[in-house]
């Protein structure tokens, strides 16, 4: 993409990969982002654990996929600004022929993985520009890179809670999965508000209602909803710190962020 058709990228309005990315203590954010972050984090200061932890389920579902169960196509939506151990360099580790089209609709994200999503040689990396409200643009672009006849690993790690209409959220849901082949996982996690009470889940609602894309927290049941269609892999669905935790780390404790590994029969 040259310069002169790149989008503009717009520095008025947080946005939540920039947002994650300052978080998760990267560099690729503006004032606007992290005083958003700032003011979400003195009413949830758990965030901070919540992202990292979102990215340490991330390498353990994929380690799993591509490992255990050999999944060698994946199909990340909401892909955020790369950082350490991204979808690919995760999956090319143990497998150096993986697939992997990431998708996401951010500007800065975009100039980002043109440049940092580079694919082992044995295997491929793509990118696509779309919002996760247009899954039809999305697999039409994804099936010039993966293979629809084969099992594929569909990543959507709190992508959405951006989509305020929970029946249009479900609905983009159903229509990735039903193009899915069998034999193919939904790797998913949302936020809820479980853990910290309706009290608080308000007062942070209220903070976002002022984005272009407010992020919209879920109950457990609606969380679960998203994996309907799908077989629910051990531990089922499960705050991310308690998914396959690696048996050397402390303890885990609960918080506010659910997740499942599901496949499709």
């Amino acid at each position: 993409m040259s310069e002169a058709s790149a989008p503009a990228v717009d520095i008025t309005v947080p946005h939540s990969a920039r947002v994650w990315n300052y978080w998760l203590g990267g560099k690729d954010h503006y004032p606007v982002d992290r005083e958003f972050g700032d003011r979400l984090y003195e009413l949830l200061p758990e965030i901070v654990q919540i992202a990292r932890q979102a990215r340490a389920f991330l390498g353990r579902a994929v380690t799993h996929l591509a490992g255990e169960v050999g999944i060698r196509q994946f199909l990340d939506i909401g892909t955020g600004l790369p950082t350490a151990d991204n979808t690919h360099e995760v999956a090319q580790r143990i497998a150096p022929d993986s697939r992997i089209v990431y998708v996401d609709h951010d500007p800065l994200v975009l100039l980002h993985a043109r440049a940092l999503l580079v694919s082992a040689p044995e295997g491929v990396t793509n990118y696509v520009d779309a919002d996760v409200r247009e899954p039809k643009k999305i697999l039409q672009a994804a099936r010039e890179t993966l293979d629809f006849t084969q099992p594929i690993g569909l990543i959507m790690l709190g992508i959405m809670g951006n989509v305020a209409d929970l029946d249009e959220a479900y609905a983009i849901v159903r229509e990735l999965h039903d193009a899915l082949p069998t034999g193919s996982y939904l790797v998913f996690k949302d936020g809820t508000y479980a853990v910290m009470g309706e009290e608080r889940a308000d007062s942070i609602h209220d903070l976002h209602a002022h984005e272009k894309f407010p992020y919209h927290m879920r109950t457990p049941e609606q969380v679960a909803r998203f994996l309907d269609g799908f077989e629910l892999v051990e531990p089922g669905l499960v705050s991310t710190p308690l998914w396959r935790p690696n048996p050397a780390a402390e303890p885990p404790v609960a918080i506010d962020d659910l997740c499942g590994v599901g496949r499709k029969p």
